[in-house]
């Protein structure tokens, strides 16, 4: 069984920030590619950031320069940092993640059950 679990929503004002976690955990055996997605209500869910295990990075157009992606390979750990925050930034923020599992012994995507994020004054 492999879970991931994020942390570190809540409501902040336009321009604030928040720091997002995902902590993966389980029967893991390894860790590819890592990411962050958000669905806003009526619209449909997208990548927001993505990173490699050696670290490279890749970015929605949209959060370029404030949102700022990072890993803990050692602590099976994912974040988000989101500075300068916009009412657009409104929605549950997912985290996605490509495992080996220990005890399957295959490759899968797994999902996190989201955390919110509501940008308003």
């Amino acid at each position: 069984q492999v879970q991931l679990v994020e942390s570190g929503g809540g409501l902040v004002q336009p321009g604030g920030s928040l720091r997002l976690s995902c902590a993966a955990s389980g029967s893991i055996f390894s860790i590819n590619d890592m990411g962050w997605h958000r669905q806003a209500p009526g619209k449909q869910r997208e990548l927001v950031a993505a990173i490699t295990p050696g670290g490279s990075t890749d970015y929605a157009d949209s959060v370029k320069g404030r949102f700022t992606i990072s890993r803990d390979n050692a602590n099976n750990t994912l974040y988000l940092r989101m500075n300068v925050l916009k009412t657009e930034d409104t929605g549950v923020y997912y985290c996605n993640a490509r495992i080996f599992n220990a005890y399957g012994g295959e490759w899968s995507d797994y999902w996190g059950q989201g955390t919110q994020v509501t940008v308003s004054s």
